[in-house]
């Protein structure tokens, strides 16, 4: 009898993952790879808590829906027309994914001759563009992101947006595709940084993968 009852609870697990249309992707590096710049309890508590939760949330709120079928680019780009729950968890699962991707413990990578020039001539130097960048989170009121998109046409620009917003969504009035994004949120920093965001947003380029930035630059342009 036990081994039927444990039956049906793994039975039922099983399902629920297979019907679970979006996953976390593994993080690409240890909790503590980032430390100095971003700690290991901040990391493990991002990725297992929050980003789990949002993914988690995500899939409950689209469960007997037509989003349960669709890409998260299209739930994003419709957006408005969808209930708070779905913008918020399919958001907060957008740019968590995206957010791992753009962190790396490699240490000076740099950008593409290609991005570096595209940046140079949008913003005037790269330092100019963290600056910007760096005005984007500080000035962000709450909870939020600082954002480097790529517009419709195909040109960069820094953006922000409130909560789990993104510059995909058809409700944000610079739209574009994210190549990167510095999360704001007081629990991606504050365990570190306390109230000091300002040294956390200069902190976080000394972690910045300028080369899947750079992919991500490449391929937005090739979509245009």
């Amino acid at each position: 009898m036990k081994i039927l009852k444990i039956a049906a609870v793994t039975a039922v697990f099983a399902a629920q993952f297979t019907l679970a249309q979006f996953k976390q992707t593994p993080l690409p590096y240890a909790y503590n790879a980032l430390e100095g710049n971003i700690d290991a309890q901040t990391m493990e508590i991002h990725y297992s808590k929050h980003a789990a939760a949002y993914v988690a949330n995500l899939n409950k709120a689209i469960t007997g829906t037509p989003q349960e079928k669709e890409t998260l680019f299209q739930i994003l780009s419709n957006v408005s027309k969808l209930p708070a729950a779905v913008r918020n968890n399919a958001g907060g699962h957008y740019n968590h994914e995206l957010f791992w991707t753009v962190l790396t413990p490699q240490k000076n990578t740099q950008p593409s001759a290609k991005l570096a020039k595209a940046i140079t001539e949008t913003f005037g130097s790269i330092d100019a563009f963290k600056e910007k960048m760096a005005k984007a989170g500080a000035d962000r009121f709450g909870s939020g992101w600082a954002w480097l998109s790529v517009g419709k046409d195909g040109k960069l620009f820094v953006s922000s947006t409130p909560n789990q917003d993104n510059p995909l969504m058809d409700v944000v009035e610079e739209k574009g595709t994210p190549i990167f994004g510095i999360d704001v949120w007081e629990h991606a920093y504050y365990l570190k940084y306390q109230n000091k965001r300002a040294d956390y947003l200069t902190a976080i380029w000394n972690v910045t993968n300028w080369k899947e930035i750079s992919r991500r630059y490449d391929e937005a342009l090739s979509k245009k």
